[in-house]
């Protein structure tokens, strides 16, 4: 059986005269007084459909009941529109079909929303996702991914990767979320973890000698959810033997250049730009600058040792941002307590109105050079950080990325692309007491770092380099750690100890004894690289079926309760903790 002979969206004028046969989903229903109008819908766009009764009693008994989202087969004669009634925002704009048989395959209630209502409250999108998906943006969303996926593995091909799976049930490796863990039936007591990635896997393909690897890879991390982070996400993989950092960067810039033009249409200037993470921290706050805007924060540090004002002047860093909008003091208030929430202790300001005099309560404390230093034009407002220079950038990090989109300075249509490199090794954790590893592990310090592992940790640069693209962090990567030696002093300054290194990584380390090649790769995240191509706020927007911020699937119900022969079987016990009734 045939259901039909073109797409809705394939009919054009060259068919006027022809009889055909469509098939899809009833997009909206107009009845113009015994004349009947169905724009049906399926994947390649919208045919208008016309039932006339006189033409066909029949079908327009059948059309009686019709509403959104009802499924149809109809078959009839093409023909040209009236010219005044010709939609040229639509590619069959200009025909429309002469229905003689018209056939219900499915049926459809009334719908929790419609396709076109705006606002839908997420919880009952993602309920009833089979009908979010048939909206128009979801469905460009995941075109668009798998059009992205394409292209990723044709250029990884075309460079002699080979794509090579590993397995979802694995060990739990330190990835810098919880694990999600999987029991075991046949070993009672002991369990698998869902893979956060494929790093020690994909380090020992190419130590096995598979020079070239790479994967689309599903990954899983148990953490807290928020608008650009899901529990399950895909990942695109790259490992390679004797590793060439300019090559790997050289390949991702062209493999996102191909990704663009292909896609939208547009053209990527490459090379991409490239800061070193201190450089990055001082100018923009963040190491996941977002370049679309200005609004760099400047430095005030030596200008400020011998200020009077003693919050400069005994602060290990001064910085400030020039902010192009005069604040009253309510919106002065307002912006000390967001800067409080991100660690800051104050804020302090200088407003000059459009007169250009300055308005400041620390203006009386500073010298003619400071306040010649600080002017800015009128009606704008400079707003200093004074602390640690972490805690000064991760304030006026905030502060500045807030004002790029409040006061309208990003160029929302731009696309701005930014290598971040010479990341630190380590980072101290005031709450653990130790040092944790920036980006991994596995990562390796650069040659004249590896004589600080044992002097100076905080001090050692590792060989590694994230890609951002309009303030998200697309992907990452680094020089892997080849020899068990050196891995294994990277993991004592972890605090691992010789039994912990065996435990979670003998066979890691043992392999790295063993004709370990030079290797490093990169990866980059699917999800997050279609949020930006399609300019997406919302990660799970992106994803078929994601689940909720709570890590809840209102359509399935899932995570659920399972049977207690089951958990019996498995040699498990839940203790559910005593919960409030309401």
């Amino acid at each position: 059986m045939s259901w039909r002979d073109l797409g809705s969206g394939e009919v054009r004028p060259e068919h006027v005269g022809q009889r055909l046969k469509l098939a899809g989903w009833v997009a909206r229903r107009r009845d113009h007084g015994g004349l009947l109008f169905i724009d049906l819908r399926d994947q390649t766009g919208l045919c208008q459909l016309v039932v006339n009764p006189e033409r066909s009693p029949e079908a327009a008994a059948a059309a009686h009941g019709i509403r959104n989202e009802f499924v149809l087969q109809a078959e009839g004669e093409v023909a040209a529109r009236d010219p005044e009634n010709v939609n040229p925002s639509l590619p069959t704009g200009a025909v429309e079909v002469q229905v003689d048989r018209l056939e219900i395959i499915s049926s459809c209630p009334p719908l929790p929303f419609q396709l076109d209502e705006e606002n839908v409250d997420e919880t009952l999108r993602l309920r009833y996702r089979w009908i979010d998906l048939r909206r128009e943006k979801l469905q460009r969303n995941l075109r668009l991914r798998a059009q992205m996926v394409s292209i990723i593995r044709r250029v990884m091909e075309g460079d002699g990767f080979l794509e090579i799976e590993t397995p979802i049930l694995f060990k739990p490796t330190p990835e810098g979320a919880r694990d999600f863990l999987v029991p075991s039936r046949l070993q009672k007591g002991r369990f698998f973890a869902l893979p956060q990635s494929p790093q020690i896997l994909k380090q020992l393909l190419v130590i096995s000698g598979f020079e070239r690897y790479f994967q689309i890879a599903r990954c899983f991390r148990d953490e807290d959810l928020r608008a650009d982070r899901v529990h399950e996400l895909a990942q695109l993989d790259v490992e390679m033997a004797f590793p060439d950092v300019e090559y790997i960067i050289e390949l991702m810039e062209r493999m996102m250049a191909k990704i663009w033009q292909e896609t939208l249409g547009i053209h990527v200037e490459t090379p991409f730009e490239r800061l070193t993470y201190a450089e990055s921290m001082a100018r923009f706050g963040t190491d996941k600058p977002d370049l679309r805007f200005g609004l760099e924060i400047e430095d005030a540090t030596e200008l400020t040792r011998s200020s009077q004002f003693k919050v400069f002047s005994g602060a290990p860093a001064v910085r400030f941002l020039r902010v192009p909008q005069e604040f009253s003091r309510a919106e002065l208030e307002q912006l000390e307590a967001y800067a409080k929430e991100w660690g800051a202790k104050g804020l302090a300001y200088i407003v000059y109105g459009e007169d250009g005099e300055p308005r400041s309560p620390i203006a009386k404390f500073l010298s003619e050079e400071e306040l010649a230093h600080f002017r800015s034009d009128p009606g704008s407002t400079v707003l200093f950080g004074a602390d640690e220079p972490a805690t000064v950038a991760r304030v006026l990090g905030a502060l500045r990325s807030r004002f790029g989109h409040e006061l309208g300075l990003v160029d929302s249509e731009a696309f701005r692309w930014v290598w971040i490199t010479d990341f630190p090794m380590f980072e101290w954790s005031e709450e653990d007491g130790r040092w944790s590893a920036v980006h991994h592990p596995f990562t390796r310090p650069t040659p004249e770092s590896e004589r600080l592992l044992d002097t100076d940790p905080g001090a050692a640069l590792a060989v590694a380099y994230d890609l951002i693209a309009n303030g998200e962090e697309l992907g990452g990567g680094s020089v892997r750690i080849h020899e068990s030696k050196l891995q294994a002093k990277v993991f004592e300054i972890l605090q691992l100890t010789p039994e912990q290194q065996q435990e979670r990584f003998g066979f890691l380390l043992e392999a790295l004894s063993m004709g370990a090649p030079p290797h490093g790769g990169i990866a980059f995240g699917i999800d997050r690289m279609v949020m930006v191509l399609a300019r997406e706020p919302n990660l799970r927007d992106t994803v078929a079926f994601p689940k909720n911020q709570a890590g809840f699937d209102p359509m399935s119900g899932a995570p659920s309760e399972v049977p207690e022969e089951q958990l019996d079987e498995l040699g498990i016990r839940v203790v559910v903790p005593n919960e409030k009734k309401s």
